[in-house]
Parts: structure tokens; sequence; C-alpha cells
């Protein structure tokens, strides 16, 4: 029996004019993303994506599994083709979902008919292939308002497609659509989510991560990689880059108030990542901040830290708590590899009574006893780069990234 999957789209059929450059791109995700899995024809049409094998390679078990973290899809199914003949639809419909029909009690039969000239309406689709399925399956009966079954038939165009309950999708919009950021990542629970949540609203992804060797080991800036690639599976390929931050960090410890150094570490790393952002034609910064969390992340403090960049600076998570956040976690798969315990540099040299409410004019007050540029210049020497795919990582050489670029 001749299968294929049907994708149904969410907010892109809302997007008027511009519908067309959404689902161009949310095709060319879809083709990229579908690479070693076989061949297929991919093709849009009545506001459906049909994705059917060509040949025997294809490989529709593993086509819904990447199907299913590709943003922009809001629900697939994978759905039996026929003929557009009534009692071919029947038979599908019997044959096809037997291994649920046999398991169930319930059911009732939805039907859409896009093709106008075939001969039945929708009501009577529905009730033949109703009273078919009750006459080969006697112990099943119809339930209209809460079946255990929704027997799908859709009569297009192409042909007419016999399948069950839709699989969710993850929503969004293409990634391609949104623009393009740059990701502060770290090793822990909130940032890898925040990427997430902004690759899902349509922003390619830089991903920036500050490393701090020797007070950070190889095994945390590897934790970070396997982090990126989770989240790569949904956002797609991305680039690394990993900036060097030990010897910032320790003139901050040498000529800077204990209390202010998160904060001011922090204002470097806007400085630093816009840098690299502007190099990669990135609009924004994205970082990982629930409001409250921790010292660093107060209005007063945030602001402090938004001072120093000159570019939008986005905070998906502003507003969630940490249970939501650890739910998002384990929903993309990175809860596990964020919960390994690797230091990342963000807990170097963490201050005993960190200040909650600083002021700019301290802030500033601090940084007169740095050389700002210079320090910054420094820690974009021999920055480390990678590309990292849903297929494996690149290790691509480093880059020396001049300050006043």
């Amino acid at each position: 029996m001749k299968e294929t999957i049907l994708i149904k789209l969410g907010e892109l059929v809302l997007k008027g004019l511009n519908r067309s450059t959404f689902e161009a791109v949310l095709l060319k995700n879809i083709r990229r993303r579908l690479t070693g899995a076989g061949d297929f024809d991919i093709r849009s049409a009545q506001s459906t994506l049909y994705i059917s094998p060509l040949n025997d390679s294809a490989d529709l078990d593993e086509a819904e599994e990447r199907l299913g973290r590709i943003f922009g899809i809001i629900a697939y199914s994978r759905a039996c083709v026929v003929e557009k003949d009534l009692t071919v639809i029947c038979q599908a419909a019997a044959e096809y979902l037997r291994p649920q029909l046999e398991e169930i009690h319930t059911f009732k039969v939805e039907t859409k008919r896009s093709d106008k000239s075939f001969a039945y309406d929708s009501p009577a689709i529905s009730r033949e292939v109703g009273g078919y399925l009750l006459d080969q399956y006697p112990h099943l009966s119809v339930n209209v308002h809460e079946p255990d079954l929704i027997v799908r038939v859709e009569v297009r165009d192409f042909g007419a497609y016999v399948h069950g309950a839709p699989i969710p999708g993850a929503g969004g919009i293409p990634v391609g659509t949104g623009g393009k950021a740059a990701i502060l990542i770290s090793g822990g629970l909130d940032s890898p989510v925040a990427a997430w949540q902004m690759a899902r609203r349509g922003v390619e992804l830089t991903a920036i991560h500050f490393a701090s060797p020797p007070y950070t080991s190889d095994m945390a800036e590897e934790k970070v990689v396997r982090l990126l690639q989770k989240v790569g599976e949904w956002a797609g390929r991305m680039e690394m880059y990993t900036v060097h931050f030990a010897a910032l960090q320790e003139e901050l410890l040498r000529k800077c108030p204990e209390d202010l150094f998160t904060i001011l570490m922090r204002r470097f790393m806007m400085r630093c990542a816009q840098v690299i952002a502007r190099q990669k034609e990135c609009d924004a910064l994205i970082t990982g901040e629930s409001l409250g969390q921790v010292a660093s992340q107060t209005i007063k403090a945030i602001a402090c830290t938004d001072a120093a960049a000159d570019m939008p600076v986005f905070r998906p998570l502003i507003g969630t708590d940490k249970a939501e956040i650890v739910a998002m976690a384990h929903r993309i798969g990175t809860f596990d590899t964020s919960i390994e315990p690797f230091e990342d540099c963000c807990t170097v040299f963490t201050p005993r009574h960190p200040r909650t409410r600083p002021t700019l004019a301290q802030i500033e007050e601090a940084e007169q006893a740095l050389d700002v540029p210079a320090l910054v210049h420094q820690s974009l020497q021999g920055v480390t780069h990678r590309r990292i795919t849903f297929r494996g990582v690149q290790t691509l050489p480093d880059i020396n990234w001049e300050e006043n670029t």
C-alpha cells in the first residue's frame, strides 16, 4: 500500500502575501533535513505539504522522526494514498488502520473533500466509510463526541488519503525567516532552551561560548558542543565560536570590586559577542536569563549589562521559572547533558556577596580601572570555530577578531 506523509502548516497560512516566502524556506529546510533518509518527492498544494517516497531507499520512519523537529510544521500524518473511488477508500481505511481499529472500541470518521468534483460530499463519504468499518469490525461502535480514534479521509486533487490522528509538530515558523541572532551559550539548563525558543520563531542562530581554561576543562566545552547538537536537531546548522575568557576574568579579579565581578564580566561578554555577531550579520544577541533567578538577573543588573551592548538583547526565558525551563529542557532533549557536573566560566570566581541593585554609575566607575578596548581585543584572539549540524561537528580554523570591526 502506497504511503506518504501529509504536513499541516500552522501560522504560515496567516502570512498573507509573504506566505510563499515562508513556505519556500520551510521546503528548503525539509529537503536539507531529509538528506540521508532516502529519495522523496516534496511538494506543496492546498495548504498541505506532501512528502512521498520515490523508491525503496526512502525511510519513512526516519523521515517522520526528523520532520517532528522542523519548525513551521504544526502537525503531520502518515497516510495511505489510494485512487478516488469510494469502495477503494473504504477498503483502505479498514486495512491501513487495522492495528489501531483492533485495539479500540469507539471511532468516528471525519472527511475533507477539497476536490469538489468528487461525486460524494464529505458527510456521505464519512457515512459510507463508517458503515464499512462497522461491518468489518463488529466490536466497534460510533462515538461522535469522544471517540477512541478519529478516522480521517481527505479527498484531494492528487488522490484520496486515509490516516489516523495527526502527530503534533514543532510549531513555530521556519528557521531562516526570523533573521539572525547570536546566542550566548553556556553548559547550563537555560541558554540551550533560550536558543530553541528563538529558533522556533524562525531565527538563524550563531552560538558564542565563553571558556576559561585552565579553570574550565575541555570536557566543559565539549558538553556545550553536545548541547548545540541537540538544539541543532531542531534549529538546523549553526556555527559555534569559543572565546577564551580566563585572562580577562583574572584582570577583573585584580582591579575591580568583587561584588560587581559578575556584572562586569557579563558586560564584557556582551562586547565580545556583538563583535562576532556583527561579523556574522546578526542583528541581536540572545541570553538565557530569567528575571530574579540569580543576583546578576535582577532588573537593575540586567539594565547595567545591556548598557554595554548597542544591539538588541533578547531574553526569551525572562518570565519563566525553573520548573518551566526544566520541562522544556526535557522536551528538547538537553536536560541530561545540561546537568552534567562540568563548570563553565560563569561559575568561576563567583563573588561571595554579589550586588543585586547596582547602578550604571557604579559599574562605569569600576571600569575606569580597565583598558576596555584592549581587554576585548585580547579576548577575541584565537577564537575557536566549529560548524555544527544535526549530522556532526566540523572543526574550523581559529579566528582573530578585530574589536573595531
